[in-house]
């Protein structure tokens, strides 16, 4: 196959790359630049838009043999990822970016440029397996699994993917890396979210968004225990930085339990107000028959909870067998079928609330 493969600089794009180079794929290389200004961004490993980076994974693609360019998708990712984030949280929603960009960016914008171009598929360095029956399944390193992120990619997208480090773990693409020679063998994972260069993600919501005081507000009391300059920077299950000015009258921490941006009002309550059983989610992307026995998991690389699942098509209703805590509408809930030779990703969706 003619394929092409994203390389973000870090080692498991480039280890990628090179698998497919040996598996007898014709690869072409591309760097995705997503900053307008990526100086600006944070520095070293700590993302996947420095300039760094890029240079990283040019010299990857020098090593491996492969041509190698650099792909323009400022605009792209500006109005998927980062508008998306910003709109998300002044809704009361938590987003995850690392999903959207797979959904918008590299497994959309970029996929279908390559097939206009004549690839075939999209190669990733994405911790996930495709089988044979071309169901996404978890990778054998649970610790590192993405198959989370991947689960809003639909048919035509996953039919044009191809998942190299599946079979791998960690430990395996490092040595990969060191045996064929590439650079990046010790560099470190990314962390938070690429593009906010200072990991203050409440400061960039309000350099966006700008000073919206409203109330916080006890759940069990209904009395305004607080002030805060903007409900987008809380989230649920968020215990920190609440900035309330008594304690609680049994004196145990309060958490957030929920935010009302049409009151512009933080709730907060006892932990205990947290536990959820009943998840609701729409805009549901299937990829294999919706047939039990049924585990969803919440958020990236979080636990993952037995539980019956409904759906109509769209909108899917998991009720599960322990309650949840930290339940956050905007994020996914990944439906998998558990299975020997790898969890099944049966499907996605957007959680819309949770009871």
């Amino acid at each position: 196959m003619r394929v092409l493969a994203a390389m973000s600089g870090g080692v498991d794009s480039a280890v990628a790359a090179a698998l497919a180079v040996e598996a007898g794929h014709d690869v072409t290389g591309v760097h995705l630049a997503l900053a307008k200004n990526p100086q600006t961004f944070r520095s070293g490993a700590r993302g996947c838009c420095t300039l760094e980076d890029s240079r990283d994974a040019a010299r990857a693609a020098d090593v491996i043999g492969i041509p190698f360019y650099v792909w323009d998708m400022v605009e792209e990712f500006q109005e998927d990822v980062v508008d998306d984030f910003v709109a998300e949280y002044a809704a009361g929603r938590t987003p995850n970016p690392c999903l959207r960009c797979n959904e918008k960016i590299k497994f959309h914008a970029v996929l279908e440029r390559a097939l206009a171009l004549g690839f075939d598929a999209v190669v990733t360095g994405h911790h996930a397996r495709l089988g044979d029956d071309g169901l996404l399944r978890r990778s054998v390193d649970l610790g590192k699994d993405q198959s989370y992120v991947l689960a809003v990619l639909n048919r035509h997208q996953l039919d044009r993917s191809v998942f190299p480090l599946g079979p791998h773990t960690k430990t395996d693409v490092r040595a990969l890396a060191a045996t064929r020679d590439l650079a990046v063998a010790d560099k470190p994972d990314s962390h938070d979210i690429c593009f906010i260069a200072d990991g203050d993600t409440r400061g960039f919501l309000a350099a966006r968004l700008g000073s919206a005081p409203g109330d916080i507000v006890d759940s069990l009391t209904g009395e305004v225990v607080g002030a805060h300059d903007g409900a987008y920077a809380y989230t649920v299950g968020q215990r920190k930085g609440l900035s309330i000015g008594r304690p609680a009258p049994d004196g145990k921490p309060r958490y957030v339990l929920s935010i009302t941006p049409v009151t512009n009002t933080v709730t907060v309550g006892p932990r205990s107000a947290l536990e959820v059983r009943t998840v609701l989610a729409d805009r549901a992307v299937w990829h294999a028959p919706v047939q039990g026995p049924f585990e969803v998991q919440l958020r990236a690389h979080g636990e993952v909870y037995p539980a019956t699942v409904t759906t109509d098509g769209s909108t899917l209703t998991a009720v599960l067998a322990h309650p949840a805590t930290g339940v956050a509408a905007g994020q996914a809930i990944v439906v998998y079928r558990p299975d020997p030779a790898g969890d099944v990703v049966l499907g996605s969706a957007t959680i819309t609330g949770a009871r």
